[in-house]
């Protein structure tokens, strides 16, 4: 058996699985849901003309990291990298000399996403990347997907505070948590992973959350946006001192 018959066969056997895996229904607590984070590492943000050079995946069960599980792999590129990208992330050329092709390498990443809800940060990202690969092998991207940014920002302003920081690092420093090689995919992964049980935990302490309500984060940060929980709590009051036809009271 060939090493390339080997790695289609590897892909063919992970399409299969992902498309056996059940995805926790929306309705379930997020600590008994099962969970992949994944982080890549690019060579632009343009789907149509970039590539996955790394990638990272993280499981998380039970509200923890799974760290023994996680994947990692480079991807052998089709097109001269950026010399912006490297200096991002440090891949270049040679180190991706003898990695597999993208359709091939990405097997290992395709089949810890099996069964779970994908967690990103920044998820448009991941989205617009994996989402082309997935069809590529005639699967579709499974929803929800959930964006540690959007929590970050709904927790912010469950507390009453601006919602103003989106960088991993920020935000990882702002719940005191380490942030682990920025810019490698499988450190992000790591880093994104914390971020996310923490965020989680946090807005558990205003409302049980599901993966339902985790996918819906950004909706429900525009509509705080709007109506702040100051506002809200003002408004029924007003509304209770309404109905009962009688005036605010006043301290002096």
């Amino acid at each position: 058996m060939t090493p390339a018959f080997r790695a289609r066969t590897a892909a063919s056997d992970a399409a299969a699985e992902y498309v056996e895996g059940a995805v926790p229904a929306g309705r379930t607590p997020w600590r008994l849901a099962h969970f992949c984070v994944v982080d890549l590492e690019l060579s632009g943000l343009d789907p149509r003309s970039d590539e996955i050079l790394s990638f990272a995946a993280v499981p998380i069960d039970a509200g923890r990291v799974i760290a023994g599980n996680a994947v990692y792999g480079l991807c052998r590129n089709t097109h001269p990298l950026p010399e912006e990208s490297v200096l991002v992330h440090g891949i270049r050329t040679v180190d991706l000399a003898d990695a597999p092709p993208l359709d091939e390498a990405i097997a290992p990443l395709v089949s810890v996403m099996s069964g779970r809800v994908l967690v990103a940060h920044a998820a448009w990202i991941e989205r617009s990347f994996l989402a082309p690969v997935l069809k590529h092998l005639g699967l579709r991207l499974h929803r929800p997907v959930i964006d540690t940014r959007d929590l970050g920002e709904l927790l912010a302003l469950e507390r009453g505070q601006a919602a103003g920081l989106t960088s991993l690092s920020d935000l990882a420093h702002s719940l005191d948590l380490p942030v682990h090689r920025p810019h490698h995919a499988l450190g992000d992964a790591l880093t994104t992973a914390q971020v996310f049980i923490a965020l989680a935990t946090h807005l558990d302490a205003y409302a049980a959350q599901t993966v339902r309500s985790l996918g819906q984060a950004k909706r429900r940060a525009q509509s705080l946006a709007l109506y702040p929980p100051a506002r809200r709590a003002a408004g029924r009051v007003a509304g209770r001192t309404a109905g009962s036809g009688r005036e605010p009271s006043q301290s002096t």
